[in-house]
This record gives C-alpha cells, structure tokens and sequence, in this order.
C-alpha cells in the first residue's frame, strides 16, 4: 500500500528532491509552498499534489488539513530557511550590520522582527505542522525536520532557529515513540542548487564552504534525500532522536 508523505517547503531544492524520491516510489505526495507557481510546476513534474501553505500561519495550517491523506506515514518539515537573506537589510544584519547605534527602539524592533522571522519559518513552522497532523501519523510512521550546519555555528537567529528544531525534536521522539513513530534531523552542511543564499553567495565563498569539507564538493539536495528516505525507511525503525549530519565533513563527530 502507498504511504502517505507531506513534504513542507516542496517546490524546490531540497524539499522538491524529497519530494521526488518518495513519488518515484509510488509514494502519495502532497508538497506545500508559499508560492504557486512554482510549486504547481514541481507537483506537475513529479506526480504529487500541491496545496499552497504557509506553515508559520495557524489559520493557513488549519486549512491544510482536509487536503491531506487521512492516513500520513511520513512528515517531512522542510519549509523554512534564512529571513536574514530575504532583504538587503537582511544580509548586511547577517555580516554585522553597518556599524552603527543598535541600541535605538527602532533598531531593537527592527532586530527583534528579524529575529522572529527565523524563528518562525524555521520553528515554528515545524511544531505547529506537527501538532496539527499528529492525529493522524501512523504507527510506524516518521517524522524527518531539516535542521542545519549553523545550529553549531552560531550563526545568529538562523543557527538558534536550527538549534532549537534540534531540541524541540528531542521531546517530539519521546511523544511520539510510544505509537512506533520516529522523530529525527536531517542536518545539511553547504548544499548546492537551491534557493537558500538567494544571491547573496559570492564565488569567494562558495570555495571556502566546499574547500572546509572532507570530500571537497558541494552537497546536493539529493544526499539530503536520500538521508530523509533511509530514515524513513524500515531500516531505520530503532532511530530517533537524533541528527544525522550531512555536511561532507564539514564539521565531524566522534
């Protein structure tokens, strides 16, 4: 029997390779997204169901419901990514700023909108999708957040927002393991191919992330795929808890 996958975040880069794996295994896919356009386009191409969602929004979450399976075997939180990147306020924040009086109420409001903005896409967005679909997780299920490299870099309110989706599943195991569902983190390092740096990535930098690693390339959203489909497979029933690091080397365990 088909399982039943949702795939937040779904039109593009990692979310779409996700995505793609589970519908070429005859998978029933719903993909979300803000945008429609694009993300009628990836379900088109690769055979899923698309439902436009913000997944910070109770209201919008709220209404994704009654265009889901009534039976999901897979959640995989996807949707999210660095706000800082979306203005060019943003990106001079994410490199320090303009060097000048950040201690006005202007400035405070202005770091705390920001600050939540990650928050939000990156948290929020992953607890208030899995509360509101919990009911109908099946036994033996899997739940798969994409988390990040910078939740151990400290890389401002983007590495908190990941550090945090990291503790956060930690309870989410422990609530969920008594039905047989796992809870874990997929954790990219520098992933090549998506929209995450909008275009603010410089070729300078792009060599410095791919010359950190150990295998000297750039991930591509399909390692990250492929680390999602094997925890969610039956192969990977007594894992939980966890975050499983995909980042070339990048930064090791022992």
């Amino acid at each position: 029997m088909a399982r039943g996958i949702l795939v937040t975040g779904g039109a593009t880069g990692i979310g779409l390779a996700v995505a793609r794996h589970f519908a070429d295994e005859g998978e029933t896919v719903v993909i979300t997204g803000r945008r429609q356009a694009p993300l009628e386009a990836a379900a088109k191409e690769i055979g899923a169901t698309a439902v436009v969602c913000d997944h910070t929004d109770p209201q919008a979450v709220a209404r994704l419901l009654p265009r889901l399976p009534g039976r999901l075997d897979v959640l995989v939180n996807n949707a999210g990514g660095n706000t800082d990147f979306d203005t060019p306020a943003g990106a001079a924040e994410e490199t320090g700023g303009d060097g000048g009086d950040g201690a006005t109420p202007e400035a405070l409001e202005a770091f705390a909108r920001a600050f939540r903005a990650n928050l939000d896409a990156n948290l929020l967005s992953a607890a208030l999708t899995t509360k509101a679909v919990e009911g109908r997780l099946a036994p033996g299920g899997a739940v798969v957040s994409i988390g990040s490299i910078a939740a151990d870099k400290g890389s401002g309110a983007y590495g908190a927002a990941k550090a945090g989706l990291a503790s956060w599943n930690l309870g989410l195991a422990r609530e969920l393991g008594p039905r047989g569902i796992t809870a874990n983190v997929v954790a990219p390092g520098y992933i090549a191919d998506t929209e995450f740096f909008r275009d603010h990535l410089t070729a300078e930098r792009r060599a410095q992330l791919i010359g950190s690693t150990a295998v000297g390339r750039a991930g591509t959203p399909g390692d990250i795929a492929g680390a999602v489909a094997f925890l969610a497979s039956e192969a990977a029933r007594d894992i939980t808890a966890q975050v499983l690091n995909v980042n070339g080397g990048e930064r090791g365990t022992r």
